[in-house]
């Protein structure tokens, strides 16, 4: 009798990549997306926090290559659009799994008015974007000191 090693997470992650995969395609054609996902089209997870003068979005863009993504602010829309091309070295017949995402992405987000829009830095790290737009200095929180009164 021949001994197996037998993997107990191994297909749930297979599935939990297959209804990842159903899910973008799926919404991307109700929310934003536009047309239906096809072949050479992907949507890069995205992460967007709130400081008290900022809002941070990252976007997780490994193997992408920083001078082939584009960041536009246009009125309170940013857009976020790129391109992962497959390894050229790598014959699309030669292939025996693919897994990796690629192709062309467009990502557009909506933006408050207190976002000052001709400050936004872009910062390309370790497979990762990171956009800071900072707030309007008159949309940033203020403090104001209570005075107690003499009577």
């Amino acid at each position: 009798m021949a001994i197996v090693n037998w993997e107990p997470f191994q297909d749930l992650m297979a599935t939990r990549q297959a209804f990842n995969s159903l899910f973008n395609r799926t919404f991307a054609q109700f929310f934003g997306g536009g047309a239906a996902l096809g072949a050479g089209t992907w949507i890069p997870a995205v992460d967007i926090y709130e400081t008290d003068d900022k809002l941070i979005l990252k976007a997780e863009l490994p193997g992408v290559d920083p001078n082939e993504v584009a960041v536009s602010v246009d009125g309170n829309t940013l857009h976020l659009k790129g391109q992962r091309k497959l390894d050229a070295e790598v014959q699309d017949e030669n292939y025996i799994v693919m897994e990796r995402d690629h192709g062309s992405f467009s990502r557009s987000f909506a933006l408050p008015s207190s976002i000052d829009r001709d400050k936004v830095h872009a910062e390309y790290k370790n497979g990762v974007l990171t956009l800071t737009l900072p707030k309007r200095e008159e949309a940033k929180p203020k403090t104001i000191k209570v005075l107690a009164s003499k009577n």
